[in-house]
């Protein structure tokens, strides 16, 4: 009977070491959440589209990773904290959920970010933009792709004062966000021999935007930084063109965080000459145009800079799913700071140990009327910027993993 019961035992044990060590595929699927804005101001740059996105590049490895299905589930986090928290926490305690994707808002990102440390979990954050997910709140399992606001001021703002442009004022949305987008992009004005004359802060979501703008143009500044997004980004445009702001010439809208859906909505017309930077353009090349395409097909438009981020991400993590042999959080996440970026979008890009894929950014000029070919054909690309130049590096970050 010991001789029975040693070795039941000594089988057991090696069941459980053979399970600690190749820990699978938990509940038989991977199950990825897209988390965003789906109805309000921002659901445009991201919303329904960065559910698309993801779906496509589940596609693209027919479904199933280790012979598991992959799932893609989506819920809105409507710019609220604390509603993304309680989705994410009901994802991962209830629902199985392996990875959220996308993490809309800043503050949001940074909550939903911790609780999946806490979990053990992985985070992809898209749209969010601030630098503090990578930087002195960043996690061993949290990832940032596309742009963020260091991205935004060093590859901009640089442009506008180098070409002429010193004199500035910001329109904010007073939010993480904007807050920092126009600290970091008042300190490129600034060493670069800039001046920054004054800021006007207002809500998410704003619908007029008569005083704010009244007081930029008090001031004398040339350049109206526009530290916003989605909705707020266009009104601040359409309004400024409205009150002739920009029509001698003598003052123009510089785009920290545009989208080519912002360019859409204002219009060529209003829009043409704008400096902006981006992490994508679907007319940039072969593959970026075979990405749009698969898009386009379900969205009846093309992709943002979001949207294309939310792909490379979900691409990449199914990969080092994959490789790793597991969905087990921390391991897959060690995986994918292995392997490097490679899909339709992004093309051997690295990721260091604080998870900010350094990948080139563009810088965009958009085009008059009269240049575009067609629609959504608004951007030239006339210059590309280095990961390196535009990216904190991992050492400059304030990541002390």
């Amino acid at each position: 009977m010991r001789i029975i019961i040693t070795a039941l035992a000594a089988t057991l044990a090696a069941a459980t070491s053979a399970s600690a060590q190749s820990p699978g595929i938990s509940g038989d699927v991977v199950k990825i959440g897209v988390l965003n804005d789906r109805s309000s101001f921002q659901s445009d740059l991201a919303g329904v589209g960065s559910e698309v996105a993801a779906r496509i590049a589940a596609a693209e490895v027919g479904n199933k990773v280790l012979g598991k299905p992959v799932e893609i589930i989506a819920a809105d986090m409507q710019n609220k904290p604390d509603v993304a928290t309680s989705i994410a926490r009901s994802w991962f305690d209830t629902d199985g959920v392996d990875m959220i994707a996308d993490n809309q808002l800043s503050s949001a990102a940074l909550a939903v970010q911790e609780l999946a440390k806490q979990r053990g979990k992985i985070t992809i954050s898209v749209s969010s933009a601030t630098t503090r997910l990578n930087g002195d709140s960043c996690s061993p399992t949290g990832f940032k792709w596309s742009y963020d606001t260091h991205s935004a001021a060093a590859a901009t703002a640089s442009a506008v004062v180098k070409q002429g442009g010193k004199d500035w004022f910001f329109l904010t949305s007073d939010y993480t966000f904007g807050h920092t987008l126009e600290e970091q992009t008042s300190k490129v004005v600034v060493d670069l021999g800039g001046r920054v004359l004054g800021a006007a802060r207002h809500p998410m979501g704003s619908s007029d935007f008569g005083s704010y703008l009244l007081t930029a143009q008090a001031s004398g500044a040339k350049i109206i930084g526009l530290a916003n997004g989605g909705t707020d980004t266009i009104n601040s445009v359409k309004q400024g063109r409205e009150f002739g702001l920009t029509a001698g010439g003598d003052v123009s809208f510089a785009g920290l965080a545009m989208f080519i859906t912002d360019i859409h909505g204002i219009g060529l017309e209003a829009a043409q000459g704008m400096l902006l930077s981006t992490s994508f353009y679907w007319d940039r090349d072969e593959k970026s145009r075979e990405f749009a395409k698969k898009f386009a097909a379900e969205m009846g438009r093309m992709p943002t800079m979001v949207h294309a981020g939310v792909y490379s991400g979900v691409r990449h993590y199914l990969r080092a799913v994959e490789a790793a042999g597991t969905d087990d959080g921390p391991t897959v996440a060690a995986k994918m700071k292995e392997l490097p970026v490679d899909d339709l979008t992004i093309q051997g890009a690295r990721i260091p140990q604080n998870g900010r894929v350094f990948h080139d950014m563009y810088l965009v000029r958009v085009k008059k009327p009269e240049e575009s070919t067609g629609p959504w054909d608004y951007y030239d690309v006339i210059a590309t910027i280095p990961a390196k130049d535009a990216f904190l590096s991992f050492e400059e970050s304030g990541c002390k993993l």
